[in-house]
């Protein structure tokens, strides 16, 4: 696949606490320059990138970041903030707790709150898949589809991995029809990428993918 396409596929990332507007404000260049699909930034600067962005690129950010054990009336309050300073797209974390519990109930009212909360915005679930089983992995499946997110996540790149190909063919074999995959998470080249788009992810979560370009920019390889 062209590293354009793969590009339009990429939520151009960066999350780290330290992050300073300067480096914000460059990721937004960045995804400008090679169209990624969004840009994925933590919710203190979501008002500032909306206005510097003035619509030009979609701006997601994350909600229950990255431990997911907030309440859920956090995560509404988080998101309707979210929604009131520009977030075009919200990628929560569910608790992992209340799966580990089976109560598959909270779950579900959960991510329908944040739904609502969204108003038309996409919602992406972050399950965060290295602390799961297959099953629980499955069952999440099965509850992205049923409350109605736009995406499943792999994971929130803060935990013990990343996404991985067997993750992603999983949720493609378990996930409705209607709910799209997103990996994230150690996406470190394009073979990885397109390895992942090619077994059912829509979007991938990563910065590195635009680092390369612009190091092959550099090199004049592009």
């Amino acid at each position: 696949m062209e590293k354009e396409i793969i590009l339009n596929k990429v939520d151009h990332t960066l999350l780290a606490q330290t992050a300073t507007w300067e480096e914000i404000k460059q990721i937004l260049d960045d995804a400008m320059k090679y169209q990624t699909a969004s840009v994925c930034i933590p919710p203190c600067y979501v008002k500032r990138a909306s206005e510097y962005l003035n619509g030009k690129m979609a701006v997601c950010t994350v909600i229950g970041f990255p431990n997911g054990y907030h309440t859920t009336a956090v995560k509404v309050f988080e998101t309707k903030d979210a929604v009131n300073n520009g977030a075009d797209e919200i990628d929560m974390v569910i608790n992992i707790t209340d799966l580990k519990n089976r109560d598959y109930d909270a779950i579900t009212k959960e991510i329908r709150a944040i739904k609502e909360a969204c108003q038309d915005r996409i919602l992406k679930v972050i399950i965060e898949t290295c602390l799961l089983s297959d099953e629980e992995k499955i069952k999440m499946c099965e509850i992205v589809t049923e409350a109605g997110a736009d995406y499943i996540k792999t994971s929130t790149g803060f935990s013990t991995a990343g996404a991985t190909f067997d993750d992603v063919a999983l949720f493609a074999k378990h996930v409705g029809k209607e709910v799209k995959i997103k990996a994230a998470g150690g996406i470190a080249s394009f073979d990885d990428a397109d390895k992942f788009v090619e077994l059912g992810a829509d979007r991938l979560g990563t910065s590195r993918l635009v680092k390369i370009m612009k190091s092959e920019a550099s090199d004049g390889q592009y």
